[in-house]
């Protein structure tokens, strides 16, 4: 399997599937000097992963990480202070799979000889053969994302010590859309939301405010209270701090389900993809991210262009459409209309637009980067369907029974914030790289 791989400078291997022991992220190019916790990745892995809200699939994963390389496990010499500090080395994030119990299992091994529309779990037949990881739909399953969401998190640190912000939020779910909020306003949200999240998730409080996961723990003492954890799962989920929804919107000012800066907006998508869960069908969507502070100039031509990068988040799961600026817009603009004009204003250039989304030419033009997703149904529906024996061919007709989200929408959106991140650090070492070396040349 060759696709698992990504980036230059910042590189990131993955590995695992939906029902295998876990995941794995592999991240080399992970500056020296920075600390680091669990207890922070695990901050963004619980914005995505399930069994969290409404509208996402019962599945009860509590996708709890293991740094297991890449920072130091004591100080170098006595009282150097850099314990838990990265060190240079190639960082690997372990995500164990604690809900993967036979009843589930045995869901997809009487369902996989007829594969599910809308999965991959044909195709990946007719590539791999019988001994496809089909339980589950093995790397394709959306579960995957985490090992994303865990090295994205590593990045936008990074990121945000440079000056950047990368943050998304829900556009639209259901055909309902959030209307325009500046940035600023929604960075807000967005980071208010994650507070929110944060407070009432019952694993975060239990085992990282509480201390039962710590880093001073080696791997063996994390791995036996994650075989506890694994028994534990309902118990601790029935622990978690209870907020009714208006509490939610009183304390925090955010909706209680739905990362959308609009909040009337949030509760109708909400009602409107559980009207169509209610049918047994499910409903998509759109991400929206945006890049605040990255530098002009940032990207490179051609076949490496920034915005052509951020493309390649059509390999999230569910992704179908990448647009950048005004995106599939620009078609019934003139060029007047589409062009982002230009100022000087005290010596510093001000556009009067931005309908390039922050990129010209591959090049970030210093403006807000703005990117959008537009994200399919849930595949996994509860309606009979068309469908094959893949081993005999035959035509059969399937009601899938497996577990599901209502929408992958709501947990899309940390997916595309992290892999937005990988994307901006990987070309920001490349540009830190090439100025400096532009500066000797010059000086030269």
């Amino acid at each position: 399997m060759l696709g698992c791989h990504f980036g230059r400078c910042l590189q990131l291997t993955v590995a695992g599937g939906s029902y295998q022991e876990g995941l794995t992220s592999v991240l080399q190019g992970v500056p020296p000097g920075m600390l680091l916790s669990e207890q922070e990745i695990y901050g963004d892995l619980l914005l995505r992963k399930p069994g969290a809200d409404e509208l996402s699939s019962p599945r009860k994963e509590p996708d709890l990480p293991v740094l297991y390389t890449g920072i130091n496990p004591a100080d170098t010499i006595e009282n150097a202070g850099n314990k838990n500090h990265t060190n240079g080395t190639p960082l690997t994030i372990l995500i164990p799979n604690l809900d993967r119990h036979f009843i589930h299992i045995k869901q997809y091994q009487d369902t996989n000889r007829t594969p599910r529309p809308g999965h991959a779990s044909y195709a990946s037949f007719v590539k791999y053969g019988p001994d496809d990881d089909a339980v589950g739909a093995g790397i394709f399953s959306g579960r995957y994302t985490a090992t994303i969401v865990a090295a994205g998190s590593v990045a936008k640190k990074v990121l945000k010590q440079c000056g950047i912000e990368v943050f998304a939020y829900v556009k639209e779910i259901a055909g309902v859309r959030c209307p325009e909020v500046p940035h600023d306003r929604t960075l807000a949200t967005t980071a208010r939301y994650k507070t929110m999240r944060h407070d009432l998730d019952p694993f975060y409080q239990e085992l990282y405010v509480r201390g039962r996961l710590h880093m001073d723990m080696r791997f063996l003492e994390k791995a036996a209270v994650l075989a506890q954890v694994e028994n534990e799962i309902d118990a601790i989920r029935d622990r978690a701090p209870q907020m009714a929804p208006e509490a939610v919107r009183d304390k925090y000012g955010v909706h209680h389900v739905v990362n959308c800066p609009d909040l009337g907006a949030a509760q109708a998508m909400v009602d409107a993809c559980n009207r169509i869960s209610q049918t047994g069908d499910s409903a998509g969507g759109v991400v929206e991210v945006v890049v605040t502070g990255a530098p002009a100039g940032l990207g490179e031509p051609v076949f490496y262009k920034l915005d052509a990068e951020l493309g390649r988040m059509l390999g999230i799961g569910a992704v179908k459409g990448v647009e950048v600026g005004a995106g599939f817009a620009v078609k019934d603009m003139t060029g007047y209309q589409n062009n982002d004009q230009m100022r000087s204003v005290d010596g510093t250039v001000v556009f009067d637009s931005n309908r390039a989304g922050g990129i010209t030419g591959g090049l970030a033009t210093g403006q807000s980067i703005v990117v959008r997703l537009a994200v399919k149904p849930t595949p996994t529906i509860a309606k009979p369907q068309h469908t094959i024996d893949k081993y005999t061919l035959e035509n059969k007709d399937l009601a899938a029974i497996t577990r599901r989200d209502p929408t992958i929408v709501a947990r899309i959106w940390p997916v595309a914030e992290a892999y937005t991140a990988l994307v901006i650090l990987d070309h920001l070492m490349m540009h830190y790289g090439y100025q400096a070396l532009r500066c000797k040349v010059e000086q030269a």
